[in-house]
């Protein structure tokens, strides 16, 4: 019997490469996804690798894009600061219709993979407040795929596998040492620098240093000094 595939997307990042671990365990076959879109720092593109041949993916791939040229996001415009402190409302980490753009070129390979899976590590619990990562909008997105594309059409379905939506950091952290993740080989934080040492105050450090200490796990995080 053939084994099943997957496409996983990946950012190098703490829930991204625990989704890839939860897919690995049950069974998959992994392809892994990861996307250089002009964020602020390659780093988590090398940790991305790392994570992905750790964690035995048969192929990663990394998708060049230049959401830069749109800007709208600190992550995506230098001009616009990343914030060291907790913000009301949805923060200017967001980049404008990421989510939609990444799962739509993952929908591409998976078609041409022939998998029925696609897996995202997108979180509505202990996350910034990104519109895109709601279960609402994943919901609505697995309907249109299934509308707008040749596997949907033909009647073989495909589903949108969010593992970590309604798990807390802790829980996430907790699950994937289970796995055997190795969490110092991934880097979370928005403007690491080129050795891949986290900032440890944007949003993205706080939720993750946070994560580890509810989890009561020693946090194998690099921090810049």
């Amino acid at each position: 019997m053939a084994q099943k595939k997957a496409v996983v997307l990946v950012s190098g990042g703490l829930d991204s490469t625990t989704v890839l671990a939860i897919a690995r365990s049950e069974g998959y076959v992994c392809y892994s996804m990861s996307f250089d879109y002009g964020q602020r720092h390659s780093s988590e593109l090398l940790a991305a690798e790392r994570t992905a041949k750790a964690l035995g993916a048969v192929e990663h791939k990394v998708i060049k894009l230049d959401l830069r040229s749109i800007g709208g996001s600190a992550l995506t415009d230098d001009a616009i600061d990343v914030p060291e402190e907790e913000t009301g409302g949805i923060p200017v980490t967001y980049v404008p219709a990421r989510n939609t753009v990444f799962l739509s070129i993952a929908l591409g390979w998976a078609e041409v993979l022939g998998c029925d899976d696609i897996f995202i590590g997108v979180n509505a619990v202990d996350f910034s407040g990104y519109p895109d990562c709601r279960p609402e909008y994943i919901a609505a997105y697995e309907a249109m795929a299934n509308l707008a594309t040749r596997a949907g059409a033909e009647g073989n379905k495909l589903h949108i596998r969010t593992p970590l939506i309604h798990l807390s950091k802790a829980e996430i952290v907790q699950l994937g040492i289970k796995l055997g993740v190795d969490y110092s080989l991934t880097v979370s934080c928005y403007q690491a620098n080129n050795q891949g040492e986290a900032c440890g105050k944007c949003d993205s450090c706080r939720l993750r240093k946070q994560g580890f200490v509810q989890a009561g796990i020693a946090d194998p995080t690099r921090y810049q000094h």
